[in-house]
């Protein structure tokens, strides 16, 4: 009897929690945190260190920024004004295309290129936003790598200019790791 009080009684923890997660409307499959029936944000596609990763854009200083990415994603950017008071130790950097190669970023050009992914020093989801502009948009090539900006401007391929816009912008999925 008291092997099948201990069974019930571990059946109905288990139970309970499973039906709390249900009750919060959260689901209990796949790992998802996103409420069952709840809005989706869209992954973006982006490339760190080479290598392809995804991510979100949740939140932008700028209001013309967040209504770019808005449209872009069809899901809500919200403008935080005050994420460009964020001190630069507290900011990574994304470099977006504003010419070039055609691509799915928000200007219709190649993904977005950043630095410090999670696990480097220096990772923050807050993305100091720095557009790059090719010279010669016809010998525009695919950059994967914030070294390949660099030495792309460094040989005076391409512009960039720094608009003091932030963006807030965590990765799902990045070299070696994902959530």
């Amino acid at each position: 009897m008291r092997r099948w009080s201990g069974l019930a009684l571990a059946l109905v923890a288990l139970l309970g929690g499973c039906a709390a997660g249900e009750m919060a409307g959260m689901p209990q499959t796949g790992g998802s945190m996103r409420p069952a029936g709840g809005p989706t944000v869209p992954p973006v596609k982006g490339y760190a260190e080479g290598q392809e990763v995804r991510f979100i854009h949740t939140e932008a200083s700028d209001a013309k920024v967040a209504k770019l990415l808005t449209d872009m994603m069809h899901s809500p950017v919200l403008v935080v004004p005050s994420l460009a008071q964020a001190p630069a130790a507290m900011l990574a950097n994304v470099y977006v295309f504003t010419n070039g190669v055609k691509g799915d970023g928000p200007f219709g050009f190649q993904p977005d290129v950043f630095d410090r992914p999670p696990g480097s020093e220096g990772y923050s989801p807050l993305r100091a936003l720095h557009l790059v502009t090719w010279k010669n948009p016809q010998s525009a090539r695919e950059l994967k790598s914030v070294a390949e900006v660099k030495a792309a401007e460094a040989k005076g391929e391409v512009t960039i200019e720094r608009p003091g816009v932030v963006v807030n912008m965590p990765m799902l999925t990045w070299p070696g790791g994902r959530r």
